[in-house]
């Protein structure tokens, strides 16, 4: 695949299209009431997915596969703001596409898919957690900064080398596995982190 605008745009679509079908997806399948042990299988779907398709697609679009990350590599002066928006465009319409298919392949709202809420008394082992809207919106802010500092300490600045995905794979399955906890009916209309 040529490093054209289209093959970058089609690499972001594609990447962006396989986190949402199989991280929601797998959130879809595992259900409600699993604890921790379901929200780490979910964890490392999408850490996984990430990493496998920053592998795949890494040298061709750079893997961002995010619109938080577009942004900040845009901040950083390492792509140019048209460029820029055809990412977060492509990210878009391939999150939205993969959640589409996803809920004609497994259903809507049988299966929790598209409906966001809030933590609320969540059992995790002795711990019972609560996060309000305010909360939520920290942890989600600093979490993502955290992988957008990794993706430009690792993958933009070279630093990592070849194993910069794998890198940026880790810091997605911590994040899910993090301060963010949410049971699966929760992140399933989650896409973007």
């Amino acid at each position: 695949m040529s490093n054209s605008l289209a093959s970058k745009l089609l690499a972001e679509f594609i990447g962006t299209f396989a986190f949402v079908f199989i991280g929601a997806g797998a959130a879809a399948v595992v259900g409600d009431g699993v604890g921790l042990p379901g929200i780490t299988a979910i964890a490392f779907a999408h850490g996984l997915t990430i990493m496998a398709f920053a592998f795949a697609y890494g040298t061709v679009s750079g893997g961002h596969m995010n619109p938080a990350v577009t942004v900040g590599v845009l901040a950083v002066g390492a792509m140019r703001a048209g460029e820029a928006a055809g990412y977060i465009v492509s990210q878009l319409v391939g999150g939205v596409i993969g959640a589409l298919v996803l809920r004609a392949v497994l259903g809507g709202a049988a299966t929790g898919l598209g409906t966001p809420a809030l933590a609320h008394d969540l059992a995790l082992g002795a711990t019972t957690v609560t996060v309000s809207p305010a909360a939520g919106f920290v942890i989600e802010a600093v979490l993502a900064f955290f992988l957008v500092t990794v993706v430009l300490g690792t993958a933009v600045a070279g630093r990592a080398g070849n194993l910069a995905p794998l890198a940026i794979g880790v810091t997605l399955t911590l994040s899910w596995v993090g301060p963010s906890q949410a049971p699966p009916s929760i992140r399933r209309g989650r896409w973007v982190r």
